[in-house]
């Protein structure tokens, strides 16, 4: 290219004092001085870095007082100068006819009074409904940039370990956590009226109004009570997914080491800061592999995130640090240089037994057998035992129906248990789930009749242990969540582009 990326122009190393360079970019601001013949600032950035770029041009240039005066926030423009070095040692760009300076203007900003992104402070409920925009600005151009460093690490982390990645599909016909909660995948009108009575007793209107309907295209065939969706698309009931595991796991038992990387999707009417109805999840499985050595990747995993967030985005994240969350750094150093701590959960729940009898007040109750809320976590990774801890052995009747039955009395838990962990970490509280997978055909066959699933639905699922079986194991990492964990921003809707939630699926 015939100009230079503003990340370059700012390295004294790329970009030494005397070097003519163009930069093109957007205006972040101008500040005109009162110098005798004219002089302004006008900072320019392109994004590739969090700092923009200062030129200062002087008002012997052509069009001086014609454009340059003119320009407003996020003018698109053409900036050719000399580099000279600022008071403080870095770099900006001297503009001037003597040096053959100049500035081009590429976009004008419409009306910029009007202009959404004003450069002042803006709330970031205000951001979302600019989501077009956002990334305009400081912060949303941050996270922007560390959301592509984070996932080109997660695959840089997988590859260097010799994991194969695997394209999972969006649409399935089953559901990975029997939970429900999903998005139907259809091309049937499903504004048809839904007969309440049997044929016999359906009205002569009913009657006429039916078969008016069955005349439309894509049109489902009613059972009464019931779609009957083998005339729908696909030939069954699909819906978007909720995970690649399931998916996953059969390449994982011909190929060993696999993940997957990709969109997931949950149908939950919720409101919360964490939580999406679109989000992506990284979904790692290994062959041969019990709940400690998936315990171990994960760690690995964490700790190589943050160490690449630390030392590719050192920009962004003193930007995090100073103005997102106060001692950010200080928080993810100690993640990365700390051991995680492995537990059972029945010892977690007598911590917090014995907390609660010392005084601690938690808004959700502690008993064995329910699941831990996010106040419940935090108490043990922020005050208990002041590091990341990673939870094993969790009571079966909280957990999916693939998760491996563990032995009974395991960790002296008074109930059945399986081989379930779940990694917490200081200032979010879960931010991984996994576990080993029941490899046994017969035992899995009893959780998914226990859990009332349609056992012929994972007739798929099932023949990876009726052919070769093998113990192994993975876990989930939501994308979303560790870009919060990472970054310090406290809303989900904030680390994604595009955040869908109920009522809202606007840009």
């Amino acid at each position: 290219m015939s100009w230079l990326r503003v990340v370059d122009a700012l390295s004294p190393a790329k970009s030494p004092v005397g070097t003519r360079v163009t930069v093109k970019g957007w205006v972040r601001t101008r500040r005109d001085s009162k110098a005798e013949g004219g002089l302004s600032f006008v900072a320019v950035h392109d994004g590739t870095c969090f700092d923009a770029i200062q030129a200062v041009v002087k008002g012997d240039i052509p069009n001086y007082a014609s454009d340059v005066t003119k320009l407003t926030t996020h003018c698109s423009v053409e900036v050719t100068g000399v580099i000279a070095q600022t008071p403080k040692g870095g770099n900006e760009l001297q503009v001037e006819v003597a040096t053959g300076g100049e500035v081009k203007v590429i976009g004008w900003v419409d009306d910029p009074d009007q202009y959404p992104i004003q450069p002042k402070q803006h709330t970031f409920e205000y951001l979302r409904e600019q989501a077009h925009l956002r990334v305009r600005t400081n912060t949303f151009g941050a996270v922007a940039r560390m959301r592509h460093c984070l996932s080109m690490a997660i695959h840089r982390f997988y590859h260097e370990r010799g994991f194969y990645y695997v394209h999972t599909p969006i649409i399935t016909g089953s559901d990975c956590e029997g939970a429900g909660n999903m998005f139907k995948v259809s091309t049937l009108d499903m504004m048809r009226p839904l007969p309440r009575v049997s044929p016999e007793n359906e009205s002569a209107e009913s009657k006429k109004l039916r078969e008016e309907f069955s005349k439309k295209p894509n049109m489902p065939a009613w059972t009464y009570g019931q779609v009957d969706h083998s005339t729908d698309f696909f030939g069954k009931e699909s819906h978007l997914t909720v995970s690649g595991q399931l998916n996953v796991e059969t390449h994982c038992c011909a190929l060993s080491r696999v993940y997957t990387f990709g969109p997931t999707f949950r149908a939950e009417n919720s409101n919360t800061s964490r939580h999406l109805a679109e989000f992506w999840m990284i979904e790692p499985e290994i062959a041969f592999a019990d709940l400690q050595a998936d315990s171990e990747l994960a760690e690995d995993f964490i700790k190589f995130l943050i160490n690449a967030a630390l030392t590719e985005r050192a920009d962004d994240m003193k930007f995090f640090d100073e103005r997102i969350e106060k001692g950010l750094l200080t928080r993810l150093d100690h993640v990365l240089k700390t051991p995680f701590r492995r537990l059972p959960y029945t010892e977690a729940i007598k911590i917090l037994e014995q907390a609660i009898a010392k005084g601690e007040k938690f808004e959700y109750p502690v008993k064995w057998g329910t699941d831990l809320q996010s106040e419940h976590e935090r108490y043990l990774t922020e005050k208990h035992f002041k590091q990341p801890v990673i939870l094993m052995n969790y009571p079966k009747q909280i957990k999916a129906f693939y998760m491996r039955l563990n032995a009974p009395g395991t960790d002296g838990a008074p109930g059945d248990t399986v081989a379930a962990m779940d990694v917490l970490v200081p200032g979010v509280g879960e931010i991984i789930g996994g576990s080993q997978r029941e490899e046994r055909i017969d035992v899995l066959d009893a959780r998914i009749t226990e859990m009332g699933l349609p056992i012929k639905e994972y007739w798929w699922y099932r023949d990876l242990r009726r052919f070769g079986t093998v113990p192994h194991a993975g876990f989930g990492l939501g994308f979303e969540r560790a870009m919060m964990f990472i970054t310090g921003m406290q809303n989900v809707r904030d680390v994604i582009p595009f955040p869908r939630t109920p009522k809202n699926a606007e840009f």
